[in-house]
């Protein structure tokens, strides 16, 4: 069942790029080599980053655990080779911020000599929550681009019903073919991988979505398919459109539903993982390999051999770009991603990540003449070309006034960041970097927002407790007070007594009665001298004395 007899949908907007994609398709996947370091950031996923299991001075193994996760939303990272760790330190990561975070550095020693693997010999006999963890423990996250944990999208939960899981193998950015190759020369492990995610998700839906300009991975999957003699994928031919790639835009095209605002996927149904992620899932239930290396294409006019790479995480792209020939002359910056929705890097002294799919080295012929910013001429060329059918005019006058409630009125959160405003604005605005300043800003109001919140909590809470005690302490005095009264009206003698001396004297009046009852009489008081009685008279007088005082 390898053909959609389904009418597909389409989403608003969108926009035919040039593909620039035979560049770096004319050869197979190349193996990178082993660097002499590699250098892996601790936090390479969407969530909360693991708890370090490592020091520095230890020696690893390839595949073996470097943090392990600790919440929900989190997944752990992996030697990718073997080697000892010379370093635990800040190092510059590759993030449009440009800021450092912590990485462990190892020195590689050659050998690639991997930890005892232990793969499953027959994933059908687990449940679905112990295949989950062998795949959260694997650190496998999202390879398309957003790097969000694969155990936590194969649990929709218990309120979701997936009828539909789509496998997406788009593409549709300019020079980006990691997808694209590895979809032509690694079939039979994408289907795999595609069969856990159904087994996982009790479902016997499986769409894999192929853009049209794409037909060797077409036809190499529909064959894998036949081979396997598998019934419940299809391949699906799509419109070769910028973005149809994008989760809610692919979703509508296969399925004609549309993802709430605010919504999710599993919130109509569906499912949306990459091809990429399948082979993955592949190689850590089969063969027990976590996550730690992914297919890169190296790519643009500015690199002298385009070219696949298969690389190991956390080699640096110094490396890469030397495995492809070097730069070229005209070389003139260095992009993480594609052309639309990458950034632009600093540096090549950075280290690949799970979620890099592309370095595209654009060379200084690929760059328009530069213009001044123009004011907006309200042409509506934005809203025409916007997939997520924004007003971005809109959203561009609230982010730039810094107006943030009125920005999230027009549904800022939203918009996908996929560039196709900014790249049709003829007054050269930058568009999109005033929405994910509004984004960054709305955040960080939300963060102090919240912080405000738990310190106002925290103040009321020991408000609370203070008055609480105060009532306490009160209450405690109104009951002694009132006891003191009642004792003054049963024995008004010894109300007027010291409490303490009061308690004293009873207590011995109660010695001096369980005595005279044992018939304890004191001994040797019999001829006594005078000097003996004188002493003894004398302690009587004293104590009389201590006592009238």
């Amino acid at each position: 069942m390898t053909e959609h007899s389904n009418q597909l949908s389409n989403f608003h907007g969108g926009l035919k790029l040039s593909g620039h994609k035979t560049m770096s398709i004319t050869s197979p996947i190349s193996q990178a080599k082993i660097p002499a370091k590699v250098i892996i950031p601790l936090h390479q996923h969407i969530g909360d980053s693991g708890e370090l299991l490592v020091k520095t001075g230890d020696k690893v193994l390839k595949g073996q655990p470097l943090t392990q996760p600790t919440s929900y939303v989190s997944a752990p990272v992996h030697a990718s080779t073997s080697g000892t760790i010379t370093e635990i330190t800040e190092h510059k990561i590759p993030h449009p911020s440009g800021l450092s975070a912590a990485c462990v550095v190892i020195e590689t020693d050659g050998k690639d000599e991997w930890i005892e693997l232990t793969p499953v010999k027959n994933y059908q006999q687990l449940d679905a929550t112990d295949l989950r963890n062998i795949i959260r423990h694997a650190g496998i996250v999202g390879l398309g681009g957003a790097a969000f944990p694969t155990a936590v999208k194969l649990n929709p939960g218990p309120t979701h019903t997936i009828e539909t899981v789509i496998f997406n193998g788009a593409e549709c950015e300019p020079y980006i073919t990691c997808d694209d190759m590895l979809m032509r020369e690694r079939a039979d492990e994408i289907i795999s991988g595609i069969q856990i995610s159904l087994h996982v998700l009790n479902s016997d839906n499986g769409i894999i979505a192929i853009e049209s300009n794409k037909p060797e991975a077409i036809g190499a999957l529909k064959q894998a398919i036949k081979k396997n003699n598998t019934t419940n994928i299809k391949v699906i031919s799509i419109p070769a459109l910028y973005p149809t790639g994008g989760e809610k835009q692919l979703i509508k095209v296969i399925t004609g539903k549309e993802v709430p605002s605010n919504g999710l996927p599993a919130d109509i149904g569906a499912v949306v993982q990459n091809v990429g992620t399948m082979a993955a899932i592949h190689q850590a239930i089969h063969f027990g390999k976590p996550l730690i290396s992914r297919i890169v294409t190296i790519t643009g006019k500015g690199v002298k051999k385009p070219q696949n790479l298969d690389t190991l995480i956390g080699t640096p792209m110094s490396e890469l770009i030397s495995q492809c020939g070097g730069y070229k002359e005209n070389a003139d910056h260095l992009v993480m991603g594609g052309p639309m929705m990458g950034f632009t890097l600093t540096t090549d002294q950075l280290p690949i990540i799970k979620g890099c799919n592309c370095l595209l080295v654009e060379s200084s012929d690929d760059q328009q003449t530069q213009r001044r910013v123009m004011p907006c001429i309200r042409c509506g060329e934005c809203a025409r070309v916007c997939p997520a059918t924004l007003l971005p005019q809109q959203l561009y006058w609230y982010a730039s006034s810094k107006n943030f409630d009125k920005v999230q009125d027009y549904h800022l959160f939203d918009c996908i960041e996929c560039g196709c405003c900014a790249y049709v604005c003829p007054s050269q605005i930058p568009l999109v970097q005033y929405y994910r300043f509004a984004k960054t800003e709305i955040w960080n109001l939300e963060r102090d927002r919240q912080k405000s919140d738990h310190a106002r909590i925290r103040h009321d809470f020991r408000q609370t407790r203070l008055e609480k005690e105060k009532q306490e302490r009160e209450e405690r005095l109104r009951k002694k007070k009132e006891m003191l009264a009642k004792k003054k009206q049963e024995n008004p003698e010894t109300a007027d007594k010291d409490p303490k001396q009061a308690a004293i004297e009873a207590a011995l009046a109660r010695v001096k009665e369980k005595k005279e009852q044992a018939g304890i009489n004191p001994k040797n008081v019999e001829n006594l001298t005078e000097a003996q009685q004188k002493l003894i008279e004398e302690a009587d007088s004293r104590r009389q004395q201590s006592k009238v005082e």
